[in-house]
């Protein structure tokens, strides 16, 4: 029974991910994941789980959870343990990482994406056997602002100016860490690029809020309150969004650990991109308001639910001007794809799905005045 790790263990994607190597009952599985204040590492991962499966309990007999702490000293678990769980061949995925962006949360930013996978480099490299292979979960969009085709390549390290946020320039560098790695200290090291993960494409069902998600909550808290206003948001009509199925991404992942040898670098994005004009059409269709995409707008040319979607795309607003391409080259050597692909019809479902779910206690967003 072939032994996967998986540290960040109880996030969106790799909850997802355990639960299609569960399904397939030959996979030792170690999640490491942090306890909480209110919950134990182990509640956290079986709420994960089960949340994940839609609410469905998990066998769980093939898992094993630990506590752990990233940027400590072998993750502040026992040697013996970390011995016992390295103790043959395995496959490493280092999920764990901060998707905060801003210049006030850089410190932290860099100190989880930076040091958190150094400090994974050392404990995996410390304890791990002869073949065992180490996967970081990385993004596509460490390309930054390069323009062309993003290849399954490693690109240099650049200054801040280069990319669209800290977070895009975090993932860059911890990827060349890989590359220095696999240079000069032999570590067996890949990097899985992710574009935007969006929900389950068969069902729909949707339990992210990042994205295009995030967009449509701010904008349903605004209907509750606004219902059937016009309102004018900063996006380019006929640019796209690169979005991947989590069900695709979790198929994606459970073959790589399926094939021995595998490309250093994978672009794991969507073979096709959606327009954001159809991403508005369907958010107008499922809420009472009506999204005018258009170009820039003045500061003191919006009115008040304006100024604060505005304010709520500060993260959003860096993608929805872009039409990126990416290489798929060498992950094609191992992935066939299997036409599970993000469409216009699946993402008005899971835009269905993730709005009807959206919990009536959600804050409404503040607005003083409305012009």
């Amino acid at each position: 029974m072939k032994t996967i790790i998986i540290n960040g263990a109880n996030g969106y994607v790799a909850a997802n991910f355990i639960n299609k190597l569960l399904s397939k009952n030959h996979y030792r599985i170690i999640a490491l994941v942090r306890a909480s204040n209110k919950y134990s590492a182990e509640e956290r991962m079986i709420k994960a789980l089960t949340e994940n499966n839609n609410g469905e309990k998990v066998d769980a007999r093939n898992i094993t959870v630990y506590n752990y702490s990233l940027l400590d000293k072998d993750f502040s678990i026992p040697e013996e343990q970390l011995k016992d769980i390295f103790k043959q061949e395995v496959d490493y995925f280092h999920f764990a990482a901060s998707l905060k962006y801003d210049l006030r949360s850089r410190d932290e930013i860099f100190k989880t994406n930076i040091e958190g996978v150094e400090n994974s480099i050392k404990v995996y490299s410390k304890y791990a056997q002869d073949r065992s292979r180490f996967f970081l979960i990385g993004t596509a969009y460490s390309c930054g602002k390069f323009l062309g085709l993003f290849e399954e390549k490693f690109y240099p390290d650049e200054d801040i100016s280069g990319f669209r946020n800290y977070y895009e320039q975090s993932k860059r560098i911890s990827e060349n860490m890989i590359k220095k790695q696999n240079e000069n200290n032999g570590l067996n090291g890949h990097i899985i690029r992710l574009s935007q993960v969006v929900g389950n494409n068969k069902s729909g069902i949707t339990k992210t809020d990042y994205g295009i998600f995030d967009f449509a909550k701010r904008i349903h808290n605004l209907a509750t309150r606004y219902p059937n206003k016009t309102v004018r948001v900063q996006m380019d009509p006929e640019s796209t969004q690169n979005l991947i199925p989590v069900d695709t991404v979790a198929d994606y992942l459970t073959r790589t650990v399926e094939i021995n040898r595998v490309p250093v670098i994978m672009n794991f994005i969507g073979n096709n991109s959606i327009k954001n004009n159809y991403i508005i059409d369907s958010i107008n269709k499922l809420i009472p308001i009506n999204i005018i995409p258009t170009g820039e707008i003045k500061p003191e040319d919006m009115n008040a639910i304006e100024k604060v979607i505005a304010a709520g795309m500060s993260f959003t607003s860096h993608y929805v001007n872009t039409n990126l391409a990416f290489d798929t080259k060498k992950r094609d050597e191992i992935i066939t794809s299997n036409g599970n692909e993000a469409s216009e019809h699946t993402v008005f479902k899971m835009l269905e799905y993730f709005i009807n779910n959206i919990p009536a206690k959600n804050k409404k967003t503040k607005i003083d005045s409305y012009s």
